[in-house]
């Protein structure tokens, strides 16, 4: 399995972790009494559990088992394949900062938070389907 792979598997499931324990917090929330603002958590967590964790896994699993390309760079361009995965997760990073914030502190101007994380993400699925694409052929 190449590194690249293994390192979007472990971290997708470190986002499945999180994602499942924040549910877990918001449906104990009526329950338990716990502030109305924890709902705040509630979009973060959709993004770990769908962009992070579904999303991630199967990028890793695409790198990896996704035909070769060509005999000098059989999952096209690694470089691309990085810079992919670091778009990935700080645009995951940005997004899980820059929504609480900005329900929670809507004076603090921090909108571009969201603007940037949704660049990243968006970066980061084109960069996966140009860096695929040629690895999708017929026999």
């Amino acid at each position: 399995m190449p590194t690249l792979s293994r390192w979007y598997i472990k971290v997708a499931l470190l986002y499945f972790a999180v994602g499942l324990m924040m549910a877990a917090l918001l449906l104990m929330q009526p329950a338990v009494g716990w502030s109305p603002s924890l709902q705040v958590l509630r979009p973060v967590y959709l993004h770990f559990l769908f962009i992070g964790w579904v999303t991630q896994l199967i990028m890793g699993v695409g790198y990896w088992m996704f035909p070769k390309q060509s005999k000098d760079h059989p999952r096209g361009s690694e470089r691309l394949s990085w810079a992919v995965f670091v778009l990935l997760n700080c645009g995951l990073v940005l997004r899980a900062i820059g929504e609480p914030a900005v329900i929670l502190i809507p004076d603090a101007n921090l909108g571009w938070t969201l603007v940037i994380a949704a660049l990243c993400l968006l970066l980061a699925g084109w960069g996966f389907i140009f860096n695929t694409w040629g690895r999708i052929k017929e026999r």
